[in-house]
């Protein structure tokens, strides 16, 4: 079985720490490793180097090198061009599909937290055996819902089919993405409904079928980059045809498509978070929603649910703060309520063609 974890994005959210030539996935949120660094630790112990492979963009390849010395650099796998998550899917699909057409592989992401680590493990072991009997499948991971999520995708699914390894396997149904709230409240309540990390199993040539099924014009360009993999001329003919491929989610081009009898869940309550965003940080990595997470030199009091990460040699104090978030940065100070987080993105994008569009 191999493993793809996808370290591509931007990361506007986790702004001003989250840049352009610095993404989230790169940098060090959570103790001393990048959520990448942790993404690979939580899963060597049970693939080999050799079978792990990393998705992300040309310009990052240096920093890859630098944090992931035991990861093959052949398993880099490379865009010229960010196209969005269905092209990068595509591009994966079709290298793997001439590497190990019919062997099971995950799909994963860098920039998540996962505390049950053991059980997360055991979890991956058994979607790889259920795709050695039927390679036809998507196997969908989800995460044991903890409040009614707005900002995340849901999974729906049916009644369950069979134990395998101490974990159920349920009946594919339908995915949500980012319900209202009503909706997440009903979803949350529900013994048929999880939220979705964007975690999956599946065999390169199921998933490459369903691109030439479901997005043929993107297909045919995959095939000729598969054609040149390996070859003197697969970057040159990488950087001529992605560029060109449609910008669009994978969930948009292909997963919406798909029918339940394509597809099968497993729920579990991993511990999973997605530490995309600052809010979503402090929710994963504070005990209770009382209590303040800090990182660096930083001295509170007399202050509840409250974030502050100080990447600077000074002090940061703060009195009195009630849901507040402040990130210190060499060049850039943050300070906001915790609710306005979502008003980040617009920011940074706001800077672009400034005289402060080397912030972002």
């Amino acid at each position: 079985m191999k493993v793809v974890l996808f370290a591509g994005g931007v990361g506007t959210r986790l702004w001003p720490l989250s840049r352009k030539h610095t993404p989230k996935q790169f940098e060090k949120i959570i103790g001393n490793k990048s959520t990448l660094q942790l993404a690979v630790d939580r899963i060597l112990p049970i693939f080999k180097p050799e079978d792990i492979f990393i998705s992300s963009g040309e310009r990052y390849e240096q920093i890859l090198l630098e944090q992931l010395p035991n990861i093959p650099q052949k398993n880099f796998i490379l865009e010229p061009e960010m196209r969005d998550v269905g092209a990068a899917v595509g591009l994966v699909a079709a290298i793997l599909e001439k590497i190990a057409q019919d062997e099971p592989f995950i799909i994963l992401w860098s920039d998540h937290l996962v505390k049950n680590e053991d059980l997360f493990r055991k979890v991956l072991v058994t979607v790889g055996k259920i795709l050695e009997k039927d390679k036809n499948k998507i196997v969908f991971i989800g995460q044991q819902s903890r409040f009614a999520s707005q900002n995340l995708g849901w999974i729906e699914f049916g009644k369950k089919i069979k134990n395998l390894n101490e974990v159920d396997l349920y009946e594919f149904k339908s995915l949500h993405y980012r319900p209202d709230f009503k909706t997440a409240e009903v979803f949350h309540v529900s013994s048929y409904h999880a939220w979705n990390p964007g975690y999956f199993g599946t065999t390169p040539s199921f998933l490459f079928s369903l691109y030439e099924k479901y997005a043929p014009e993107m297909h045919k360009y995959l095939v000729e980059i598969q054609e040149a993999w390996g070859g003197s001329n697969f970057k040159s003919t990488l950087r001529k045809i992605y560029p060109s491929l449609e910008k669009i989610s994978f969930d948009n081009l292909i997963l919406e498509k798909i029918g339940s009898a394509e597809g099968y869940v497993i729920r579990a309550d991993l511990g999973w978070s997605d530490v995309g965003a600052w809010e979503s940080l402090k929710e994963a990595l504070s005990g209770n929603q009382e209590e303040n997470v800090t990182k660096g030199k930083v001295l509170i009091n007399d202050s509840r649910d409250s974030l502050i990460y100080n990447y600077a040699n000074q002090m940061v104090v703060g009195i009195d703060l009630n849901q507040f978030l402040i990130i210190n940065t060499k060049d850039v100070l943050l300070v906001c309520p915790k609710n306005s987080v979502p008003k980040i993105k617009k920011l940074v994008e706001s800077l672009t063609g400034t005289e402060h569009e080397s912030l972002t």
